[in-house]
């Protein structure tokens, strides 16, 4: 199975009529009513818009959803990569322009969610709520070993091995045979480094706020994580069971109902 295969595979698990969208090389996957409120989301490096298929369609039965995939990274984007925090930023107000969308929900995934929180303290006019879904560098750093563990899959990538690092991860959780298949694939798809951009410096947030927490992620500290985004203002939820990469994927009920609260349509 190619990569593309494995896209198409996770994008029928969607449920949902999924409209595919070109934005001058932006590929979008769109689901929902085209009048209902925009929802924007970002997933992890590597994931691919695709990695939303057990959240996207229930999300749809109240939102107008579009999921992106980052140009330069593994998906189906071709327009030119961000080589800049600034040019990350243009391309995603670019996005939002080229959808006609005001304001948004903006809904992230480890890096995804260092984009949104970026995003939302440059331009909060833009931006009408947050869901951070354990997020990395965002209010601290991440775990040496973690790091260290990566590392291979990084510099070497293949499939075994970053489907080793995330079974690693996930630390016996029953991972989505989909899901890690596109994962592997995906590390060894061409693609460009990311931009990382800083860890905000949030005192207190100006956009309300959503952070989901994985209580046995190994990318950080997960208290430490609670306790500064709950001190910057925002409302934390807390999964027990979760680990960074089973997310979203496993525990698409109690993200749904954590955001749904956050906008108050649940």
């Amino acid at each position: 199975m190619t990569f593309q295969d494995a896209y198409d595979a996770l994008l029928r698990r969607w449920g949902a009529p999924v409209e595919h969208l070109d934005l001058t090389g932006t590929h979008v996957n769109a689901c929902g009513p085209s009048d209902a409120p925009p929802l924007v989301l970002l997933a992890g490096h590597g994931a691919t818009s695709a990695v939303w298929f057990t959240v996207a369609p229930r999300l749809a039965e109240q939102y107008r959803v579009y999921a992106l995939d980052l140009p330069g990274d593994a998906g189906r984007s071709t327009a030119t990569p961000p080589r800049t925090v600034d040019d990350l930023m243009a391309w995603l107000t670019g996005v939002l322009d080229a959808l006609e969308i005001r304001q948004a929900v903006l809904c992230g995934h480890s890096y995804g969610t260092r984009i949104a929180l970026t995003y939302a303290v440059r331009n909060p006019a833009r931006v009408n709520s947050l869901a951070l879904i354990d997020p990395t560098d965002c209010f601290t750093g991440l775990k040496p070993r973690y790091v260290a563990r990566a590392l291979p899959s990084l510099l070497r990538p293949s499939p075994a091995r970053t489907e080793s690092f995330l079974r690693w991860e996930t630390q016996g959780l029953p991972v989505d045979p989909d899901w890690m298949h596109l994962a592997g694939l995906a590390a060894v798809e061409p693609t460009t480094r990311p931009v990382l951009p800083r860890r905000p410096d949030v005192q207190q947030l100006e956009t309300e706020t959503l952070v989901v927490v994985a209580d046995r992620s190994k990318a950080h500290n997960p208290d430490q994580v609670a306790r500064r985004a709950s001190a910057a203002g925002a409302s934390v939820v807390r999964i027990a069971t979760a680990t960074h990469h089973s997310l979203p994927v496993l525990h698409a009920d109690e993200v749904l109902v954590a955001m749904l609260a956050l906008s108050g349509q649940g």
